[in-house]
């Protein structure tokens, strides 16, 4: 019995979204908080960071609904994407140092494998954020 047991719960594992193995939007927050706090205190993005932000706690909710959209989540993310950072004066270090802290932040708080799907949803999201970003320039 616990052979089926072990098979089921590996299958459903299998099944389930990037978001629910993460643990919802509690699981996302889980990363956010310390990465951004990373964030706020870096020496090239913290300045970036902390002269467009206001209200901390409404923007990381905000960033938590995007990444459990990326995640497999619930679509209740309401915000422009490209278009919110298109007047930052974003240089391609700017992106560097933040996958950089992302990659730290996702090794540190995710299981592995959670982890790297995490980073390579945001290196293909910084590439093309990037591009976006420096057409505009």
């Amino acid at each position: 019995m616990a052979a089926k047991q072990n098979v089921r719960s590996m299958t459903e594992e299998q099944e389930a979204s990037l978001y629910e193995r993460l643990g919802g939007h509690a699981g996302i927050l889980k990363l956010i908080h310390p990465f951004y706090a990373d964030v706020r205190q870096h020496a090239v993005l913290g300045p970036i960071f902390n002269s467009h932000i206001q209200n901390w706690p409404e923007h990381l909710e905000k960033i938590a609904s995007f990444w459990a959209l990326q995640a497999g989540g619930e679509p209740s993310y309401r915000g422009g994407f490209a278009g919110a950072h298109l007047k930052l004066g974003l240089e391609p270090e700017h992106f560097q140092h933040w996958l950089g802290l992302w990659e730290l932040n996702s090794r540190r708080q995710l299981a592995s494998r959670e982890a790297e799907e995490m980073i390579a949803i945001a290196q293909r999201l910084g590439g093309r954020l990037q591009m976006v970003t420096q057409a505009y320039k």
